[in-house]
């Protein structure tokens, strides 16, 4: 009776072969416990089975292995890691917004108030991501003239908010606060 071969599985059990011990004293050295870590270990081989033909296209198979032991190793500590299932009628917790988020209305509002070509490259060059220099060709504008254009818009922008709406900046000069205009 002749053998049947089987390359996909030659292919894994020959990287197999190779590596498993290395395999083996990573998964011990990170567990401390070695019946855990033949558990892991037989994970780990079962996943390489299932790479099949796959492994074989692989550059660095002992790579792989380790990172597929890594993973198996991440997702046994998940599972065992304590938790506290949450009664349903507890509150969910409110959601603290950073003060530049809370200025979005506030952000608006002003923005409206700007004039049109002050507003215009605001709105397309910082809250559609236009580059300056697409900006500047759409507008007849030299580089230099458009990034001059910006900055004078976006100090005027600034003055606004910390006019409108009493916007203070900290030491790093972002936004600490602010009290929103009715």
């Amino acid at each position: 009776m002749k053998k049947r071969e089987n390359p996909p599985f030659d292919c894994v059990l020959a990287s197999w072969r190779l590596h498993e011990a290395a395999l083996r004293a990573y998964l011990a050295s990170r567990l401390g416990d070695t019946a855990t870590a033949e558990d892991l270990l037989q994970e780990v081989f079962l996943r390489a089975l299932r790479a099949g033909e796959g492994l074989r296209r692989i550059d660095n198979p002992r790579a792989w292995l380790f990172r597929v032991a890594r993973n198996a190793l991440v997702d046994h500590v998940r599972r065992r890691r304590p938790h506290t299932i949450l009664p349903d009628e507890l509150p969910a917790p409110e959601t603290a917004r950073a003060p530049v988020d809370e200025l979005d209305a506030c952000l608006r509002r002003n923005l409206a108030e700007l004039a049109d070509t002050d507003r215009d490259i605001i709105q397309q060059c910082d809250l559609e991501g236009l580059r300056q220099q697409d900006y500047a060709a759409r507008h007849g504008l030299s580089l230099p003239a458009t990034k001059a254009r910006l900055l004078r818009a976006r100090r005027r922008l600034r003055e606004a908010l910390v006019r409108n709406c009493q916007v203070r900046f900290d030491e790093r000069g972002r936004v600490c606060c602010h009290v929103p205009r009715e």
